[in-house]
């Protein structure tokens, strides 16, 4: 007993030694880390030189990936732009957060008209529901900078502090305006912004959503010369060309960090808003990418860069784009608004520890919402992973336009073995009905689908 009284003043002593070292100064208090957070738009998670593809050649995303904390088996839990970038702002899937697709559906209301802009209205202030990740750390004193795509208005509705995005109803205000220039048009804003905050002493988070390598897949000849001989498809070429684009804008964007001396407490954290797989014949995406839940919609590398404070790993675990909401706002020393679905992995990153989830979940809707108070309504979709294994249930909700892209021939339940199917061409779900009933609970936990439940019936 005499022993731990010792070791409990022992340990007061220094409590209060330190404190009194922090307010006379002489012990600095590690400032809170600038965050960057690029996202790229409509890029395959096979489309990059760390993930070894043939061709495209991205070497500061490499160096970034190097340098870094590396996943690569990372997934959006929706594989449409504007659900899923929300779910980057607000830490909450599509199903919760109230926008499941682009737009609201025109075949209840003209696009254009009185009862469809009131529509995008209310879409819009959904966002006004959540604490969104540039309000929680501009509560730490974080000033934010937004730029590229951006759907929920002016950039201010988010929390930003700074922005490009006028945002609805500004004329071009669906899903970036102004914004969609950084990146295609040069780095000046975030470039001025940086300069800005470096000098008022502050700390930053930015959101460098670009629109690249997304069509209009226009890149620089000197780029598109590089491919064309490579591949026989031009539309194949100029994609891979707008993909080496996108990646010399994040050289571009890490030269500016490096500039003002910040790089060492920069957090620099990587995904794609959605998978795109580009049609060989035509200027659009393949089957079974955008839009869709199979790996060529949902799967993105994801990258978690922090000198001096993470070391690198390539990492094998499952990772969702939710996850980065409580990890950034962990790093930042934020407040967590409640309960949110991602893990906060920064002890992870840190000790290397090993993640403790075993599997993950996500929804697909239609790009057109029918009912913008009733998600159910767009349900196409509903999927989780588990190791090896990925189920994916099939739903009657409302499609409208992009009937191509969801064919919903299969309305049995998919199962496929990721490792040995990589590309799910083979459905195993008739010789697994246990695995099913069990990963379908995983489904039925998270979110409980009532009125248009899949009925698990096996051939």
């Amino acid at each position: 007993m005499t022993s731990l009284r010792r070791f409990l003043s022992l340990k007061q002593a220094v409590t209060v030694s330190l404190w009194v070292l922090l307010v006379m100064g002489l012990v600095e208090a590690k400032p809170p880390p600038n965050i960057v957070l690029i996202i790229s738009d409509d890029q395959a998670w096979t489309d990059y030189g760390f993930m070894g593809h043939d061709h495209i050649r991205t070497p500061h995303l490499d160096k970034l990936s190097e340098e870094g904390v590396l996943f690569r088996r990372g997934y959006v839990p929706t594989a449409l732009c504007r659900p899923s970038l929300l779910s980057l702002a607000t830490g909450h899937y599509a199903s919760t957060h109230g926008v499941t697709g682009n737009d609201p559906s025109p075949k209840y209301a003209e696009r254009g008209s009185v009862l469809y802009n009131e529509r995008r209205a209310t879409l819009i202030s959904n966002i006004d529901r959540f604490d969104t990740l540039p309000e929680l750390l501009g509560e730490q004193g974080y000033l934010s900078h937004q730029s590229g795509k951006w759907w929920e208005g002016n950039f201010r509705r988010g929390g930003f502090t700074h922005g490009m995005t006028r945002g609805f109803p500004e004329p071009g205000g669906r899903h970036g305006d102004d914004g969609l220039d950084i990146g295609r048009k040069g780095m000046k804003p975030i470039k001025d912004f940086v300069q800005m905050a470096t000098d008022q002493d502050k700390p930053f988070f930015l959101w460098y959503g670009v629109f690249l390598p997304h069509t209009p897949h226009n890149p620089p000849s000197r780029l598109f010369d590089k491919y064309k001989d490579k591949v026989a498809s031009p539309h194949v070429a100029r994609y891979y060309a707008m993909c080496e684009w996108f990646d010399e804008t994040c050289g571009e964007l890490i030269n500016i960090i490096d500039e003002q001396g910040v790089r060492d407490n920069t957090l620099f954290v990587y995904v794609t808003d959605n998978g795109w797989i580009q049609h060989p014949e035509k200027g659009r995406y393949a089957p079974r990418s955008k839009q869709t839940p199979y790996e060529g919609g949902i799967r993105t590398p994801i990258i978690f860069n922090w000198p001096k404070v993470l070391n690198p790993a390539d990492r094998p675990e499952l990772v969702s784009s939710l996850d980065l909401v409580p990890t950034m706002l962990a790093a930042a020393g934020a407040r967590m608004p409640g309960v949110l679905p991602g893990l906060n992995l920064l002890p992870n990153l840190k000790t290397g520890l090993q993640i403790g989830r075993k599997h993950i979940v996500g929804e697909g809707f239609a790009h057109d919402i029918a009912d913008v108070e009733n998600p159910e309504a767009s349900l196409l979709y509903r999927w989780t992973i588990e190791g090896k294994w990925k189920l994916l249930l099939t739903y009657d909700g409302e499609v409208n336009r992009y009937r191509s892209t969801h064919p919903r021939s299969e309305k049995r339940p998919q199962l496929f073995d990721l490792m040995a199917d990589p590309t799910e061409q083979n459905n195993v779900a008739g010789q697994h009905p246990a695995l099913i009933r069990r990963l379908a609970g995983h489904l039925d936990d998270w979110y409980p689908v009532k009125e248009r439940q899949v009925l698990l019936e096996f051939n």
